[in-house]
């Protein structure tokens, strides 16, 4: 649906921490999917660890973060694409497997709610079909300071 180009006309991200490549669904308001492939070559594996290489868990809750951000940009009014989108918050993150390089993660992001201009999502984050990672996020739409 998306894809990497598409993406960056939305995101301000670039590499190394644009964390989404390609959008494959999305119901405007409700509900969105996007694909991260996790290459040996990402930046933090040489640290993140020696000799075993894992995805940290931070990143891949960017990774929603970054997907989320797209469905609440492509869900809002045109007057959104001159604000800057920050990530509020976050509840109940679990990380339930690793994540290591030549996974692709599924990254499904469901929006619950938009109140004042705040935006609730459940997360979860899959590798061949099986949860890694599960998180609430929050995010918000800001001027540019």
């Amino acid at each position: 649906m998306l894809d990497i180009n598409e993406i960056m006309k939305i995101l301000p991200h670039r590499p190394p921490f644009l964390l989404v490549d390609r959008i494959t669904e999305m119901e405007a308001g409700k509900r969105i999917v996007g694909l991260k492939n996790v290459t040996i070559n990402e930046p933090f594996f040489p640290g993140h660890f020696p000799g075993h290489p894992v995805m940290p868990g931070v990143l891949i809750i960017e990774s929603m973060a970054q997907v989320a951000c797209i469905l609440a940009i492509l869900s809002s009014d045109e007057s959104v694409r001159s604000k800057v989108t920050y990530f509020a918050g976050i509840d109940g993150a679990k990380f339930r497997k690793p994540v290591f390089p030549g996974d692709q993660l599924r990254l499904e992001l469901e929006a619950v709610n938009c109140k004042r201009g705040i935006w609730y999502f459940n997360g979860r984050a899959f590798v061949d079909d099986k949860l890694v990672t599960e998180a609430e996020l929050k995010a918000a739409f800001a001027d540019k300071a």
